[in-house]
């Protein structure tokens, strides 16, 4: 499959992208959005297949602080993904001339892509959001207390997060511990929900060790008009790696019934 990769520029900021080449090039591509510890290239061939089973371009970046982009300097904020989502995500997009994307995004990229969705309700097509947050639970505080443990004690999550990122420190570090803020707990993304108004596809693990089914609940009743859930047995909080086949279709079904 043919793929161009490389690095643009948003805010004097080196941001890494790859770009698979759809066999539908008039069509608007699938722009994905990684998780809290993601990157380009902890997507592995995910993108690649969903490019070929879709036709459809497939476009996927590191977010500044991520990957091979810039690395970040200064703290996280609590609004960190309203920043990704309102003020990064935007500059891609006019960078490569999308228009209308699907929006594609996992975990913290969900909650990217729902922010964008209600910020901009006629510019996104569609969105499917895996383990998405909309609002802070007390379990994913703890689990994610519980990486942090598991980041200082042992070296394998550190040379794992060493193959995607720069700099693993920064990366963990900043996303980890923004989450222990106790004003965290009052994040809450509610608002833009509210807003949406292209179809959704909301993806979710019973076996999330990061969130619940109270997600995807609030999502549901948000009084958005169309919504097809996928709940899946034997998944946790990475539906695309735990159950790829049965994510992979559902995306493909659900792009075809727009």
């Amino acid at each position: 499959m043919k793929r161009e990769e490389g690095f643009i520029s948003i805010k004097g900021r080196k941001i890494e992208f790859c770009y698979y080449i759809g066999l539908r090039s008039e069509a608007t591509p699938i722009v994905m959005l990684h998780e809290g510890l993601g990157s380009v290239s902890t997507w592995h061939k995910f993108p690649s297949e969903l490019s070929k089973l879709t036709g459809l371009g497939v476009v996927v970046y590191s977010r500044y602080g991520y990957g091979r982009s810039t690395v970040r300097q200064e703290d996280f904020d609590i609004d960190y993904m309203h920043r990704a989502a309102l003020d990064e995500l935007p500059e891609f997009l006019k960078y490569f001339g999308i228009k209308k994307p699907v929006l594609f995004g996992h975990s913290d990229g969900a909650s990217i892509a729902l922010i964008f969705a209600g910020a901009y309700p006629l510019e996104v097509h569609a969105v499917i959001g895996e383990a998405p947050h909309v609002f802070t639970e007390r379990v994913s505080v703890d689990q994610i207390a519980a990486t942090a443990k598991l980041y200082e004690t042992s070296d394998d999550l550190k040379i794992k997060l060493s193959r995607h990122h720069l700099n693993a420190d920064a990366s963990f570090y900043g996303w980890n511990q923004v989450w222990q803020i106790p004003e965290f707990m009052s994040w809450n993304i509610e608002e833009y929900i509210q807003n949406i108004c292209c179809p959704l596809l909301v993806i979710q693990g019973k076996d999330d060790e990061y969130g619940t089914e109270q997600q995807i609940d609030r999502i549901e009743n948000s009084g958005h008009g169309r919504i097809v859930k996928l709940i899946l047995d034997d998944c946790g909080h990475a539906p695309h790696r735990d159950q790829k086949k049965l994510v992979l279709q559902a995306t493909a079904n659900f792009i075809d019934s727009l």
